[in-house]
């Protein structure tokens, strides 16, 4: 029995063996190296990924080039305490105004004068030849006629011809030089985020309450504010 034990072991481990031998041997495949560069390459941080999200979600309006935004104003007034009884109004009805003052041209002054001599001591002198002489003179004493002696400002240009040439006859060669007079005026804006709350029925009780007032749109940064 013992001898057909061992004869039984020897044959289960030559058996064992050759069936090692007859089976096919397996192939472990692994992924390419450029596949799993590829694979790190698509994996990014969750804070990266929300930092391109609001990049793409904040956009930034643009502004259209040469556009000038206009304001509804309201006046026009010639004396500042009208203007801010209009404002006065308004803020009570919870309508942001401000006053406004709007120069305009009015018409044109001409200024009558002798230009400045080589010294002030010179133009000191033509001044005092003039007073003697009775002729209204004064010296100027800035700008770019100073040391000059100015002979008067007129509104027509007639009046200022007729002195010029009572001076030519005298002996002087006096200039003229227009200067454009302004004319103030006082407007009341209304402010644009409160421009919707006035309506046509406000406006129009406005200018029942207020004699002569008017509305207008006007650019809004071209009048000056007052403080």
């Amino acid at each position: 029995m013992r001898w057909l034990f061992l004869l039984l072991l020897v044959l289960n481990l030559f058996y064992y063996v050759w069936h090692q031998q007859q089976a096919p041997l397996r192939v472990k495949e692994v992924e390419p190296m450029s596949l799993y560069r590829g694979q790190q390459q698509n994996i990014r941080l969750l804070s990266e990924a929300d930092r391109e999200q609001e990049r793409r979600e904040v956009v930034t309006p643009e502004v259209p080039a040469g556009v000038t935004e206009t304001c509804l104003f309201l006046g026009s007034f010639q004396q500042e305490s009208a203007a801010r009884q209009v404002e006065q109004r308004l803020m009570s009805l919870d309508i942001q105004g401000e006053v406004r003052a709007v120069d305009a041209a009015a018409g044109l002054d001409y200024w009558v004068y002798l230009p400045p001599l080589a010294s002030r001591q010179a133009s000191l002198r033509q001044l005092k030849e003039l007073q003697a002489r009775k002729i209204d003179s004064y010296i100027i004493t800035q700008g770019d006629l100073a040391n000059g002696i100015s002979l008067g400002i007129f509104p027509r240009d007639d009046s200022a011809q007729s002195v010029m040439r009572r001076l030519a006859d005298a002996g002087y060669e006096p200039l003229l030089r227009e200067l454009p007079r302004a004319q103030r005026s006082y407007w009341v804006r209304i402010a644009p985020q409160s421009r919707r709350l006035a309506d046509d029925y406000l406006l129009q009780q406005l200018a029942s309450d207020f004699k002569g007032l008017q509305h207008q749109l006007m650019p809004c940064e071209d009048v000056a504010t007052l403080r």
